[in-house]
């Protein structure tokens, strides 16, 4: 089975189990996570019917978005601060902020591109030490802090569950659409109303997401991995 295939097996998937959680199928966003992989790879998931890609670098984020103009490409990986221009010239969507000084320097940066650069907050829900991302009790008053920089648009949340632990997955995803909720009920209307996403859940953890509220889920290894196993 080829990237193509293997692309339209698992969007297929992920259609059935919105359905099955109660939600239309367009509810949920396939992110295909394409850093493992050369152009090729792309233009394969691309006659696959993808539209979305997920990077983690700057090195390669930055040729394949130039190669691949017709796709959305989305940022996942830890920010660097001196790639951030490089990042917003490049990304639909940052998945991956946590840190006020670095909003600041996306802000910068999208007004010379004249462009507003929608991101998510990325939170530590699991309070791992190997995981980047903002302690629960600080997200909203990052976003909040977001909010007075006119090119940057808070689209909502992002988290990384512990990996290997479906339980344990499955707290730190309620935990994050709980706090989402919360977030949501303190902003005014306009910015409420653009606060929608949830990125949560990858290759071995997206089935208990999305019945818990994710709106983007980030497979990278059951798209492009030949060797992946369930």
């Amino acid at each position: 089975m080829g990237i193509a295939e293997r692309y339209q097996k698992v969007a297929a998937e992920v259609a059935e189990v919105t359905v099955t959680a109660g939600r239309a199928p367009e509810d949920v966003l396939l992110v295909a996570v394409s850093k493992t992989v050369g152009p090729d790879g792309v233009a394969a998931a691309l006659e696959g019917g993808t539209r979305d890609f997920g990077e983690n670098r700057p090195d390669q984020i930055v040729p394949k978005s130039q190669a691949f103009p017709e796709a959305r490409w989305h940022f996942i990986g830890n920010i660097q601060s001196r790639r951030i221009p490089e990042i917003v010239a490049a990304s639909s969507l940052i998945h991956s902020l946590y840190q006020l000084r670095h909003a600041e320097k996306i802000e910068r940066a999208a007004a010379e591109l004249g462009k507003v650069q929608d991101v998510l907050i990325e939170v530590n829900v699991s309070g791992e030490e190997s995981k980047s991302g903002v302690a629960p009790a600080d997200a909203a008053a990052l976003v909040k802090a977001c909010a007075a920089l006119p090119h940057v648009r808070v689209r909502g949340l992002m988290t990384m569950a512990p990996a290997g632990d479906r339980a344990a997955a499955r707290s730190a995803f309620a935990g994050l659409a709980a706090l989402a909720d919360e977030i949501r009920a303190e902003l005014p209307e306009a910015e409420a109303v653009a606060f929608t996403e949830l990125s949560m859940g990858m290759s071995d953890d997206w089935r208990e997401a999305i019945p818990l509220g994710a709106t983007i889920v980030r497979v990278g290894r059951a798209i492009f991995s030949e060797s992946y196993q369930e």
